[in-house]
């Protein structure tokens, strides 16, 4: 009996793979990164820490996902890009499991490291993959739906993880459940096959990188070899980098400004519910502006709804107005990589993806590792406000700077010379 999802336009049958592959944003994102969130202020309250040390708790993750961005293009050339998103995975799942056992700081510490590596890996190769995937859908839903993932996992945690209360080990132990889950789910999602004899057809022809076949041989091209080009792209990863030091402090902190204005239990649980759905929903809103409109204006305009979503919480302490804030940040601060994703697949060569997506990983890595730290420190003498307001004003700088942001002629020309006609009518 005949696979009824693979049957369709082709943009229908790559839905089904970007979806599970998806999990990966889902486990390394939404359950590793923004879940802890979740528990930040009980964790607050129970190991006395200040604003500042729950920030570097935050930090931690941020830079063993800048190391995990760094390390990411060398293992790809020893274990292919599949291969690097399966284990990458199953590491955040033991990340989150250790993250269970110990109330120490160091331990926790080092347990936010190694979950912010291991998401490096799944966030980078699953991009090249879901890029793949674009390409053959001629479409750019693959790469919307897989950053929507990350949807999936803040809803998981928003559900699950405040009515434990005061039961971290639990709701750690939990989170790692369902990474491990996620994992077992996402395995076939990375087609290694295909890799795999793209590899050894290379191997065969005694070539650094396989040739000839789009679906074969393009992969193994894109996993062994590439070259990085930021500097074509300057204004864009400017704007990355105020986007990732801004994003990560409103929703590291939204749980503890909700603590400090009382929010009850419910108020909570809606609002991380409904900035979950909101990601889940956001490609329904972004897909075609990233595939369509020109330039960075996609880029551009979910900066600025970005920046203005997190000033509205500071408006009025009113749940519906913190509710509002919630919903508008979820359905526009993952669309940002969504974009910058696009905006790289459409201005570099498919050899240079795996490589290009890890340096721009390196930057936003580098944004959110001293995002909340500094943030933290900002509150500790101020207020949780403080946190937002962060937020805030670093996505509207980004949004002004990638409105004047236009890839160079260089990045431009280098694409059109390397890309297929094929690969050029999806931009």
């Amino acid at each position: 009996m005949p696979d009824l999802l693979a049957i369709g336009t082709p943009a229908r049958r790559e839905t089904w793979p970007a979806a599970r592959l998806a999990l990966g944003t889902a486990s390394a994102l939404g359950l590793a990164r923004f879940a802890y969130g979740l528990l930040l202020p009980a964790m607050r309250d129970e190991l006395h820490w200040s604003l500042a040390e729950a920030g570097a708790m935050s930090a931690a993750n941020g830079l063993g996902y800048l190391l995990g961005a760094l390390a990411t293009p060398v293992v790809v050339r020893r274990l292919g890009t599949a291969a690097t998103f399966r284990w990458g995975m199953v590491l955040t799942a033991l990340a989150l499991a250790v993250t269970a056992t110990s109330d120490a700081y160091p331990v926790l510490l080092a347990a936010r490291a190694a979950a912010g590596v291991a998401g490096a890996a799944v966030f980078v190769t699953g991009g090249v993959i879901a890029s793949r995937l674009a390409v053959r859908a001629a479409s750019g839903a693959p790469i919307t739906v897989y950053f929507a993932g990350a949807g999936l996992g803040i809803l998981v945690g928003g559900a699950g993880i405040p009515p434990l209360g005061d039961h971290l080990h639990l709701a750690w132990a939990g989170l790692g459940v369902a990474a491990g889950l996620a994992a077992l789910l996402s395995w076939t999602a990375a087609r290694a096959d295909g890799e795999a004899h793209a590899r050894e057809k290379a191997q065969a022809r005694g070539e650094a990188q396989a040739g000839g076949d789009a679906q074969t041989g393009g992969e193994a091209q894109t996993a062994t070899a590439g070259r990085v080009h930021v500097r074509p792209l300057w204004g864009i990863a400017l704007a990355y980098l105020l986007f990732a030091a801004g994003y990560i402090t409103y929703i590291t902190f939204l749980s503890a400004y909700l603590a400090d204005r009382h929010a009850p239990l419910g108020q909570v649980v809606l609002t991380w519910t409904a900035l979950g759905l909101a990601v889940v929903a956001a490609p329904a809103l972004w897909s075609r502006p990233t595939a369509e409109w020109p330039g960075t204006r996609a880029l551009a305009v979910l900066l600025g709804l970005l920046g203005g979503g997190a000033a509205l919480a500071m408006t009025a302490p009113a749940p519906p107005v913190i509710l509002a804030s919630a919903i508008l940040y979820g359905a526009t601060f993952m669309g940002v990589p969504a974009a910058v994703t696009a905006l790289i697949k459409a201005n570099t060569p498919p050899a240079d993806w795996t490589a290009t997506l890890a340096a721009f990983t390196t930057i936003f890595a580098g944004g959110q590792t001293a995002g909340p730290w500094l943030a933290g420190l900002v509150a500790d003498h101020t207020s949780t406000a403080a946190a937002l307001a962060w937020t805030a004003i670093l996505c509207a700088a980004a949004a002004v700077i990638a409105a004047f942001a236009n890839p160079s002629r260089r990045a431009r020309a280098g694409s059109a010379e390397k890309t297929s006609d094929a690969d050029a009518s999806t931009r």
